[in-house]
């Protein structure tokens, strides 16, 4: 597997060196709310059910969006060292994460002007390599700087999101 991601990664910068567009992309996602706090979102072929634990009158059917956002972060930084490291011939047996976020439910509900998000996210991440030192600080490096969700999470970002209002009952009443 090692000898395929570095190609995957040489060939991938080669191709955007000659091609600059070729890098610019776009992901859709849609979500539906089914049945008080369940969506089931739908990621190219695959749904993912999203849910609030029961003891916030959720059904406990899948992870809150927030624990996704946190999935999210945690798969892109295992993605991103095992590219790195093999694109850098770094030997990395295995890569895993684990992280927290923290956050006051008081801003979910509008108590006290709290903000509503994550407040703070911690992890750990744990790489068994035979590598030394100066070349797991590169590794590092370059990961911080170049995984995806990281940047996302770190750096402001324009949201734009529309509203478009409909009403099912009045158009079957038409």
């Amino acid at each position: 597997m090692q000898f395929r991601m570095k190609q995957v990664f040489d060939s991938s910068r080669e191709k955007l060196r000659e091609k600059p567009s070729r890098g610019l992309m776009s992901a859709t996602v849609e979500s539906r709310q089914v049945d008080g706090f369940e969506s089931h979102v739908s990621i190219r072929d695959f749904t993912i059910v999203a849910d609030e634990p029961r003891n916030f009158g959720g059904g406990d059917k899948g992870p809150k969006p927030s624990e996704i956002l946190l999935a999210a972060l945690a798969a892109c930084q295992e993605v991103t060292y095992r590219l790195y490291a093999d694109a850098m011939e770094i030997p990395l047996r295995s890569v895993s994460v684990t992280v927290t976020g923290e956050a006051d439910l008081r801003g979910f509900v509008d108590v006290d002007g709290i903000r509503a998000g994550l407040q703070r996210v911690t992890g750990t991440v744990t790489l068994d390599t035979p590598a030394g030192p100066e070349d797991i600080w590169r590794l590092r490096a370059r990961v911080d700087a170049h995984c995806p969700v990281l940047d996302s999470l770190q750096t402001p970002i324009e949201v734009s999101l529309d509203l478009e209002v409909t009403n099912s009952e009045r158009q079957a009443a038409e």
